[in-house]
């Protein structure tokens, strides 16, 4: 069994999550802004169909978890359910996007909550295993590392193509609505087409792992979800992980409302600005793989972190008129939002090797799906109470809304930047420390069994 991952290997995975990020960056930069300004649903109902929809979501996220990490056939654990994921995420997230010819709040609400439902259930079908099995691909450390940044990279370069779209859609297409048609059914074959290239090249390597995987425990799955929160280490990065990415997806959901309320711009200011946050963090993430593989992943948040907290404060301080500081910020934000991309799931392999030392076991995707679910919990409520607080400010005042605005954008992020930060302070796996881990591992499986 190689070790070292292939050209191959890396740049199919790498297709495989560029495909799955430019529907999530879209939602994460429009949806918000898609339902209340074009659907025309009011912004606290906006707010109940993005909490309803990642609440149900995260749910879903440990049962999908356990299941695969049970599931057992010709292709491993994870593939089948790429394969069967992949078609049910195109359709929903066409879906999404379409004005659907209903007049009322209340079906217009009842509408989007179904879409969303189902297409935060098939995005998990499709995510959770795909990282899982970046978590099995190889038991190196560097090399775990080097493809949890291809991950990242793809997200982020995923999430500048979706960016890139949109603005290219918008100026092609003058009908509002159509252009999120057009939109939604795009990004939605893309998925597809992604995801069967990930499949067929990423295969051969994990066909070549999967037979090292120890047997998994026949305890229920409460009973497993109860000894993962046990693992000390799991608990400070869930933590780090949750920090996060909380306060960056609320600052991308205020993102369109900060350039065109506050700034008084246009929505290609907001695209211009959402790409020089996602490009800065791209180009930067070579540096910082560079600087981990020298130092530690504790290290390149302790230097990415300060940047990106720096930036979110600048962006709740720039005033309009100021579009070259507005941009500015955002690029030293995105310079430190690359170690938000890269650190959390680089550490989640190491992890779930510690726990396998404890316990014999070993459950990638019961670990990756509690994590993802309390990070959707988190932004779920997060966006929710700012879409309720926007519509409280409507009716208070323009003065009291764009205050709320700058507040949510700027604020909230920088407060749980500084709790990322004590986190990753607490973390207990050095480098040292996991090589310790691998050795011992590697010498209970060359025991034979009883």
């Amino acid at each position: 069994m190689s070790t070292r991952l292939s050209f191959k290997t890396k740049f199919t995975y790498g297709i495989g999550e560029l495909g799955t990020a430019i529907p999530i960056g879209l939602a994460i930069f429009y949806l918000l802004f898609f339902l209340t300004e074009v659907v025309g649903l009011s912004p606290k109902l906006a707010g109940t169909v993005l909490l309803i929809g990642r609440v149900w979501d995260a749910v879903n996220d440990p049962v999908i978890g356990w299941l695969s990490d049970r599931t057992r056939s010709r292709w491993g654990r994870r593939y089948p359910w790429l394969v069967l994921g992949a078609l049910p995420l195109g359709f929903f997230t066409f879906m999404l996007w379409l004005v659907p010819p209903l007049e009322s709040q209340t079906s217009l609400f009842i509408y989007y909550v179904l879409m969303a439902a189902g297409g935060y259930t098939a995005f998990s079908v499709i995510i959770l295993p795909m990282v899982a099995i970046a978590t099995e691909l190889t038991p190196d450390y560097d090399e775990r590392t080097g493809i949890m940044s291809v991950r990242s990279a793809a997200n982020i370069i995923g999430s500048v193509v979706g960016l890139l779209l949109a603005q290219i859609i918008f100026a092609l297409v003058e009908n509002t609505r159509r252009q999120y048609v057009i939109l939604g059914g795009v990004s939605g074959s893309v998925i597809v087409v992604a995801i069967f290239v990930c499949v067929i090249g990423t295969y051969g390597q994990y066909r070549s792992v999967m037979r090292q995987q120890p047997e998994l425990s026949p305890h229920p799955m409460g009973r497993q979800l109860r000894k993962v929160f046990q693992n000390r280490a799991f608990r400070w990065v869930m933590g780090l992980y949750l920090c996060s990415w909380v306060g960056v997806q609320v600052t991308a959901a205020m993102l369109p409302f900060l350039v065109t309320d506050w700034m008084q711009l246009n929505e290609q200011h907001f695209t211009q600005m959402a790409i020089a946050v996602q490009g800065s963090s791209v180009v930067l993430l070579p540096f910082w793989l560079w600087v981990t593989k020298r130092t530690s992943k504790q290290g390149v948040y302790f230097a990415g972190a300060p940047l990106a907290l720096t930036g979110v404060c600048f962006l709740g301080l720039v005033q309009p008129g100021q579009i070259g500081l507005m941009y500015v910020s955002g690029l030293v934000t995105g310079a430190g939002l690359s170690t938000f991309y890269l650190v959390p799931f680089a550490m989640l392999p190491d992890v779930i090797d510690d726990e396998e030392l404890r316990t014999g076991e070993r459950q990638e995707g019961i670990f990756i799906s509690l994590m993802v679910f309390l990070q959707k919990v988190g932004v779920a409520i997060a966006i929710f109470l700012s879409g309720w607080l926007l519509d409280w400010a409507d009716h208070i005042g323009p003065d009291t809304r764009l205050l709320v605005i700058r507040l949510i954008a700027s604020a909230l992020p920088s407060l749980l930047i500084f709790g990322g930060l004590y986190c990753v302070y607490r973390y207990p796996l050095s480098r040292r420390a996991h090589h310790r881990i691998r050795l011992q591992l590697e010498r209970d499986r060359k025991q034979p069994h009883s």
